[in-house]
């Protein structure tokens, strides 16, 4: 038996395994090599259990890394602006943080997770 053979209809060369032929097949090349952080790896372990459909066409398409960073920019925008926003709203300022750091910190962390719970509804987990 021949270890490669290829099918001139399809277009598609298959290698002998064990008994069996199997098609050599190869994802596209991604286009662009872009930052993935912490919400693009949220995003991308939400659609893999949940959107399958949705994360097997991303991949196969070869869109699947361009995707993940669009989703970490617009994550990490949100993010910054909301905890700006806020800091202000609630009086978090450079003067609490100079007189008790420890009360500016609490105030900062809790204000941290209630912006990442947002983030996580609005963005991430949609």
């Amino acid at each position: 038996m021949q270890k490669n053979i290829y099918n001139e209809q399809t277009g598609i060369s298959y290698t002998l395994q064990g008994d069996y032929y199997l098609p050599d097949l190869t994802l596209p090349a991604q286009k662009e090599e872009r930052h993935i952080g912490i919400w693009g790896q949220r995003y991308l372990r939400y659609i893999r259990e949940h959107k399958k459909a949705l994360y097997t066409s991303l991949l196969t398409s070869g869109k699947l890394q361009s995707y993940l960073a669009d989703v970490e920019e617009q994550a990490q925008r949100l993010f910054d602006r909301l905890m700006k926003q806020r800091a202000e709203l609630e009086g978090i300022t450079e003067t609490l943080k100079a007189g008790n750091q420890m009360e500016w910190i609490r105030r900062m962390n809790a204000l941290r997770s209630a912006v990442t719970e947002t983030v996580n509804a609005e963005v991430i987990f949609v």
